[in-house]
């Protein structure tokens, strides 16, 4: 008997390709869409988003030309509670979230990784570029980094736990993108030319502070922009509307760029200063999920990222409690922000990673 794959299928042509090559390797598969959310409900119209009827019919229109079954499955309630709410709480407490990060983990391998069981499905399958090994000496799966490096999205799974890791596949971490979308053209996908989408989904032309007030009907008082010695420089505008790093969208004018370098929700303040204040060597990250060692018995040199995008930067990570990490750079890192995460690698392997806070 053949084996069962659940693919989550977001009518992007990733996931498609995903499900062209499972069915290729001979597993019997399921296609499915998350339906995360309706547009109308977070003041997007209809058409712009990845749960669009758009991208449903595309999803279904490649899953019915490779012969599968295809389903739409409503986690709207748990989308709502899992990211969007944790998106504005963090925003309302100076952090800045991952909302991708979070879609992951309490979703795709939380929410659709019970629904593969009680489908009976053997793996649960996405479009992500990255690659799982088993480690023979140890036993223990392995996350790692896509072989395009250019789209390797390693960072944002590093919350897969071991059991889930059993039960995952991602079929594309060994091509790149150019190839993935040949195969979608030799197939005659519908979306073999669609683009990538870019934006997070429920939050409209990237702007976080229009889409919290008008999601939660808040109003987010003004306050201080203060120096670091607590000198009062102008006001902001609420502080939903500031992250670390920031430059633009300050409305005063200095002598000098000035940036955003705290975000302090107990006194409503918004501390700036020089681009030479944002850099720090410590971090501390909590929410920990470690993937290449059940724990971290003594200090490692890793390399680290703080954010998607951010360069690899040599580091010695410690595990100070059970989810605890202090992770200590070689060379001081640019606006390291509270809310994001920290990911480690060894190689090219994800040691694992935290929220840093």
């Amino acid at each position: 008997m053949s084996k069962k794959a659940l693919i989550a299928m977001s009518g992007g042509v990733d996931s498609s390709v995903a499900a062209f090559l499972m069915r290729e390797a001979g597993y019997d598969c399921i296609g499915t869409t998350m339906k995360l959310f309706h547009n109308e409900d977070v003041g997007i119209p209809r058409e712009h988003s990845c749960c669009s009827l758009d991208d449903v019919e595309d999803a279904r229109s490649v899953a019915y030309s490779l012969g599968m079954p295809y389903y739409v499955f409503n986690f709207a309630e748990r989308f709502e509670e899992a990211v969007i709410s944790g998106f504005i709480a963090a925003y309302e407490n100076g952090r800045t979230p991952n909302p991708c990060i979070d879609c992951n983990r309490y979703l795709k391998f939380e929410k659709l990784f019970l629904r593969a069981q009680e489908l009976c499905c053997d793996y649960v399958v996405t479009g992500h570029y990255a690659r799982i090994e088993r480690d023979e000496y140890t036993g223990r799966y392995l996350l790692k980094k896509g072989a395009d490096a250019s789209k390797d999205q390693s960072y944002v799974l590093y919350s897969l736990t071991q059991e889930q890791l059993a039960h995952v596949q991602f079929p594309l971490g060994d091509l790149s993108k150019s190839e993935v979308r040949r195969i979608a053209q030799e197939q005659g996908f519908i979306n073999a030319k669609k683009l990538d989408s870019q934006d997070i989904c429920f939050v409209q032309n990237g702007k976080y502070s229009d889409f919290i007030e008008s999601y939660t009907g808040k109003h987010y008082p003004e306050g201080d922009f203060i120096d670091k010695d607590g000198n009062v420089l102008g006001r902001h505008k609420g502080i939903i509307r500031y992250t670390v790093g920031q430059r633009k969208g300050l409305g005063i004018a200095f002598s000098q760029p000035m940036y955003v370098v705290k975000v302090n929700p107990l006194d409503n303040t918004v501390t700036l200063g020089t681009n030479e204040e944002l850099f720090s060597s410590v971090l501390t990250a909590k929410d920990i999920n470690l993937i290449s060692a059940e724990h971290l018995e003594a200090p490692m040199r890793v390399k680290a990222k703080v954010r998607y995008r951010h360069a690899e930067q040599w580091a010695t990570v410690t595990q100070t409690d059970e989810d605890t990490i202090r992770v200590v750079f070689d060379e001081p890192q640019r606006a390291i922000t509270a809310g994001q995460a920290v990911v480690l690698y060894d190689g090219d392997a994800v040691v694992g990673g935290g929220t840093i806070v």
